[in-house]
C-alpha cells in the first residue's frame, strides 16, 4: 500500500508479436471451428468479388462497345430542319461560318465539316456504289489505317482511304449478285489494283457521257477479322474517305457552273456560292466534357448526337446492375462476419479463466481487447485471401464458358469478369475489416469480465 492508503495498480503491456503469436496459438487449438469460420470468410468473399468483377466487366464491355462503333469524344452534329422550313433556305446550314463558330465553343479541340458525294465504281467485271466523304486532316487522323498513309493535300490529285468492307457493295456486272445476295466477298481490291470512278449526272449532262476517273488509294482503313478472315465492322468500314478541300476542288472541277447533286439550290435553281456540309464532327477535348459541349450546339439550333449520350444512359443502368450484384455478394458477407462474432464469444466462454489469469496478472485491458481483435481479424485474413483465390478461379470459368457465348451474340470481346488490382486489394481488406468489426464486441465483453468471477469460472 501507498502512504496515501491507495493501492497502486501497476499494468504490463505485450508486445504486438506476442498478441499475435498467442493469437495464432488459440486459433490453431479449435482447427474445426476456425476452419468453418474461415470458410464462412472465403464463401462471402469469392461471392462479392464474382458479383462486382461481372459488374465491372459489363460496364466495362459497353464501354469498349461504344468506342468500337464511334470515338466517345465525337459529336455528329447536322442541320436542324425544323428551325429552316425548307431544305433550300439557308437557315440552318452548315457553312464553313458555322464551322468557326463551333470552335470558339469551350473543350472542343477541332471540328471537321462532312461533305459527301455518291459515285460509282467499276474494276473488272464488278461494279459498285459508295460515298465519298471529305474530312478535315484532324478528323481523317481519327482514322486508324491497317495499311498505307492518309491523303496528302499537296499531291496535286485526290487521294482516298477506303474502308475494307467497301467491296460489299460490288456485285457482278453480268448477274446483278452480289455479297448480299450470295454471301461471298466479290474478287474486288480496292487498295491494291484501280478502279473506275464516276460521279453523278447533275442534270444538264446525259448519264451516258460521264467521265470515269481513276483516283490512287493511299490507305485502307484498318479492321480486325473474325474467326474466317473476314473484316469486322467499324464506323470507318464502309465509307471512302479524302480531304474536304481537295474533294471540293475535284468537285468544281467536274461539275463547274452546274448544280453539285446533294448540294442545296436556291429558289431560282441556282447553286449557292459556298459548300454547305452534310453535317460537321466537333472533337472535344475529353470524354467528360461531352455532354457540355453537346448542350452548347443544341442551343445554337442545330441537332447533335454523341456516342456519349447513349453511354451515359448504358452506364447507369450498369451502375444498378453492379449495385445489386454487389449486394448480394455483401450478404454472404455479412453472414460470415455473424460466424466470426459467434466464434469470438464462443471463445470468450472458453477462455474465461485466461482472461481473469490475465487481468490478475496486471495485462493491459487494450491488450486483452486487441488479443480477440487480432484473432478475429487474422480470421477476416486467412478467409478473405483464399476467398480471392477461389473468385480468380470462378471469375476464368465465367470467362471460359460465359465469355465465348458473348461474343458469339455480338456483345464485344473481352472477359465478362474483370478482377482489377484495386478490387483483390480491397476484398482483403474489407474481410480483415470485417473480421475485426465482428470480434469487437466480444473484445469488449472480455475487457469488461470481472477478473474475481473469471477465476473462479469453471
Amino acid at each position: 500500500f501507498l502512504s496515501s492508503g491507495k493501492r497502486r495498480k501497476r499494468e504490463w503491456t505485450m508486445k504486438f508479436s506476442d498478441l499475435l503469436r498467442m493469437s495464432i496459438n488459440n486459433l490453431r487449438r479449435r482447427k474445426l471451428r476456425t476452419g468453418l469460420t474461415v470458410l464462412g470468410v472465403v464463401i462471402g468473399t469469392a461471392s462479392i468479388v464474382v458479383m462486382v468483377s461481372l459488374g465491372i466487366g459489363l460496364k466495362e464491355i459497353t464501354v469498349e462497345q461504344y468506342e468500337s462503333s464511334g470515338s466517345l469524344t465525337k459529336i455528329e452534329v447536322y442541320r436542324n430542319y425544323g428551325m429552316g422550313g425548307s431544305e433550300n433556305e439557308e437557315d440552318g446550314f452548315i457553312t464553313d461560318k458555322t464551322i468557326e463558330s463551333f470552335k470558339g465553343i469551350p473543350h472542343v479541340k477541332a471540328v471537321s465539316p462532312v461533305l459527301s458525294t455518291y459515285v460509282q465504281m467499276r474494276q473488272g467485271a464488278y461494279e459498285g456504289s459508295s460515298r465519298i466523304e471529305g474530312l478535315s486532316r484532324e478528323a481523317l487522323e481519327e482514322i486508324e489505317l491497317g495499311e498505307g498513309r492518309l491523303p496528302d493535300p499537296s499531291s496535286g490529285t485526290m487521294e482516298l482511304v477506303v474502308g475494307p468492307m467497301v467491296a460489299q457493295n460490288f456485285w457482278d456486272a453480268k448477274t446483278g449478285r452480289g455479297f448480299w445476295e450470295t454471301g461471298e466477298q466479290p474478287a474486288v481490291d480496292l487498295y491494291g489494283k484501280p478502279f473506275f470512278t464516276m460521279f453523278q449526272s447533275s442534270g444538264a449532262e446525259e448519264s451516258g457521257k460521264q467521265k470515269k476517273y481513276v483516283f490512287p488509294v493511299s490507305g485502307l482503313v484498318k479492321s480486325d477479322t473474325d474467326e474466317n478472315g473476314n473484316p469486322m465492322y467499324n464506323e470507318y468500314s464502309y465509307g471512302i474517305y479524302t480531304d474536304v478541300e481537295t474533294l471540293k476542288t475535284q468537285l468544281k472541277r467536274i461539275y463547274k457552273k452546274n448544280p453539285i447533286p446533294g448540294q442545296p439550290v436556291n429558289k431560282k435553281g441556282k447553286p449557292y456560292n459556298y459548300y454547305v456540309y452534310d453535317n460537321a464532327y466537333v472533337y472535344v477535348d475529353d470524354m467528360n466534357n461531352v455532354m457540355e459541349v453537346q448542350a452548347a450546339v443544341t442551343d445554337m439550333g442545330y441537332e447533335a448526337h454523341s456516342s456519349m449520350q447513349w453511354l451515359e444512359q448504358a452506364q447507369e443502368q450498369m451502375d444498378m446492375i453492379q449495385a445489386v450484384l454487389g449486394g448480394i455478394g455483401a450478404v454472404s458477407l455479412f453472414v460470415a462476419a455473424i460466424g466470426i462474432a459467434n466464434t469470438m464469444m464462443m471463445s470468450i466462454y472458453e477462455r474465461t479463466r485466461e482472461i481473469g489469469v490475465l487481468k490478475v496478472l496486471g495485462c493491459a485491458l487494450g491488450d486483452i481487447r486487441s488479443m480477440f481483435l487480432i484473432e478475429a481479424g487474422f480470421i477476416g485474413l486467412m478467409g478473405g485471401a483464399a476467398g480471392l483465390l477461389l473468385s480468380y478461379g470462378v471469375s476464368s470459368l465465367i470467362n471460359k464458358f460465359l465469355g465465348s457465348g458473348l461474343m458469339g451474340m455480338g456483345g464485344g470481346g473481352g472477359d465478362i469478369s474483370r478482377i482489377p488490382m484495386w478490387l483483390s486489394a480491397a476484398a482483403v481488406g474489407f474481410a480483415i475489416v470485417i473480421g475485426m468489426l465482428a470480434g469487437l464486441f466480444p473484445a469488449l465483453r472480455a475487457m469488461k469480465l470481472s477478473p474475481l468471477a473469471a477465476i473462479r469460472n469453471e
